[in-house]
């Protein structure tokens, strides 16, 4: 709309957004009456002499083993491209928080970073406004909450690790098999238990009402949809949780009933986070390459913060599955 009301071409008025040189005068006193007039508000020039790019990463924790892969993989990237990166949280409420949302952006704008990675569920869709509004280039890693169409983002191949979790399931044998996932309609657990519904079809096998739960992606969540279905007239013979936490909610309430893994139900879980290795038995999972993603988006982000545009909105990296001692044929020992 401003490159439509100033007369130029779209390039051209994103030049002039970012504070850019090679424009020429009167091209860029048009540009900036319709930004005015507007009310769209622009960053801050750079200072003469900054130095290398300071990026900003925003993430929801600091303290969990996700936070961690995800913090070791942007330094990793940081320290090969020589940019520097500080690290903040979101507020305790969450970014969607009605209360101080507005504050909290314009607190992270109104820093002179060259670029942002948030490592957040999501943003809402004003947030995203905002960003844009700033000019502010960012990059979203692994959101739960399908972004707008042109937000760039970095996740994993979601739909086919629910696909080889739930072979690996099916090639040992096991008919009845169930799926957990995390909160419906979010795009990383509707995709999971997709690819396993299609594992599931190619194999011609049913997917019972009752062997589909959703929770959220918590211990307490594994543990209550495992209850539920040990307490279905034929309980499944194995499971594919979509988080590793909720795996070990699984393993919870199979415990409380007096039940082994594997040699009474199997387990796949999803993330291969550390605790599903400390696990007793360990556990399979499907390994999303947390510390990969992270480095993707950063690598990503400084092409954007000099100028380049993303081919495509959404990369995926590739899931692995990771065989360990929580799976078995039904009725058999790992």
């Amino acid at each position: 709309m401003i490159a439509r009301e100033a007369g130029v071409s779209v390039p051209t008025a994103s030049k002039v957004a970012n504070g850019r040189e090679d424009v020429a005068p009167e091209t860029r006193r048009r540009v900036t009456e319709v930004l005015d007039r507007l009310g769209y508000v622009r960053r801050p020039r750079p200072r003469a002499g900054r130095g290398p790019a300071l990026i900003e990463l925003v993430t929801r924790q600091l303290d969990s083993p996700w936070a961690g892969a995800v913090l070791h993989g942007v330094e990793r990237a940081a320290h090969e491209a020589g940019v520097s990166v500080v690290v903040s949280a979101a507020p305790a409420g969450g970014a969607r928080g009605a209360g101080g949302e507005r504050d909290w952006l314009e607190r992270l704008c109104a820093r002179e970073t060259s670029g942002m990675l948030f490592n957040l569920a999501g943003l809402t869709d004003g947030q995203y406004s905002r960003l844009r509004q700033h000019g502010i280039p960012f990059v979203m890693i692994d959101p739960v909450r399908q972004p707008p169409p042109w937000v760039p983002s970095v996740g994993a191949t979601n739909w086919q690790g629910g696909v080889s979790a739930t072979e690996h399931l099916i090639g040992l044998g096991h008919r009845r098999i169930a799926v957990i996932g995390g909160f419906p309609r979010e795009q990383s657990s509707t995709a999971r238990v997709a690819g396993h519904r299609s594992a599931m079809a190619a194999a011609g096998l049913p997917v019972p009402p009752g062997y589909v739960g959703w929770g959220e992606f918590s211990e307490e969540g594994g543990r209550r949809e495992m209850e539920r279905m040990l307490a279905l007239p034929e309980p499944p013979t194995a499971v594919f949780s979509c988080s590793d936490e909720m795996g070990l909610g699984v393993c919870r309430a199979l415990a409380g009933r007096g039940l082994r893994v594997p040699e009474e139900v199997s387990l796949v879980s999803f993330d291969d986070l550390p605790q599903a290795r400390w696990a007793t038995p360990a556990l399979t999972t499907v390994r999303q390459p947390l510390a990969e993603m992270a480095g993707t988006a950063l690598r990503l982000l400084l092409r954007m913060v000099a100028g380049d545009r993303p081919e495509g909105v959404r990369t995926e990296l590739s899931t692995r599955l990771v065989v360990r001692d929580s799976t078995a044929p039904p009725g058999g020992r790992a």
